[in-house]
């Protein structure tokens, strides 16, 4: 019985498989088929992580186990936002909205300015010493951080030394896009090596 569900299970994965690949050539119901279901699995699996991960252990646990009663208002607020499907009273969601955004706005800006702008101000500020790559490297990185911001520097005209360094920059931004890219395509090409190797490795075994 174990030995049916495995071999069970590999059909199936193999036929999803080849039904989103199915899209490669047009639309079809098969490559409908398998979004939705990717999409229907995705949606519950999201559900139950929620609830035993956020809702369950934050929410529920504290006020039945430690009385933790306080916890009614921010439950409260959750609750409301969900009026949105009720025309009537889905002005009551904009509470949770407006809260949801504030704090949401005020982590975000704390965050970016302790785990990206203060990180990266440290790591421009580097010694130049002796002549060796290390020091070829964080003179490129300096020019470089030098460079870009000159390029968004829109308060006067890119004429003269502003505008020379200003295109350095972009030859800085052009270079950080190509890798941002490149390393996008290598994680797609990634997952394209892994879904082949699974139809020919355990699905027909081909490859041993």
């Amino acid at each position: 019985m174990h030995n049916f569900w495995t071999i069970f299970g590999v059909w199936m994965a193999a036929f999803l498989t080849l039904a989103i690949f199915s899209f490669l050539y047009k639309d079809n119901p098969f490559y409908k088929l398998a979004e939705h279901l990717y999409v229907g699995t995705s949606a519950g699996y999201m559900l139950i992580y929620t609830y035993f991960l956020t809702i369950k252990p934050m929410l529920i646990d504290p006020i039945t186990k430690q009385q933790q009663f306080f916890l009614f208002i921010p439950a409260f607020f959750g609750i409301i936002m969900l009026t949105r499907w009720f025309p009537k009273i889905a002005w009551l969601s904009r509470w949770s909205i407006a809260f949801t955004i504030g704090i949401g706005t005020g982590l975000a800006i704390t965050g970016s300015i302790q785990g990206i702008l203060i990180p990266q101000i440290k790591g421009t500020l580097i010694a130049l010493h002796g002549w060796n790559w290390t020091t070829l490297n964080n003179l490129l990185i300096i020019i470089g951080v030098i460079s870009t911001l000159t390029y968004f520097y829109f308060s006067k005209a890119h004429k003269g030394v502003i505008g020379k360094t200003a295109k350095i920059g972009i030859i800085y931004i052009m270079i950080a896009f190509g890798a941002s890219f490149g390393y996008t395509v290598m994680g797609r090409i990634s997952l394209l090596i892994g879904r082949m190797y699974f139809l020919f490795h355990d699905w027909i075994p081909l490859i041993r």
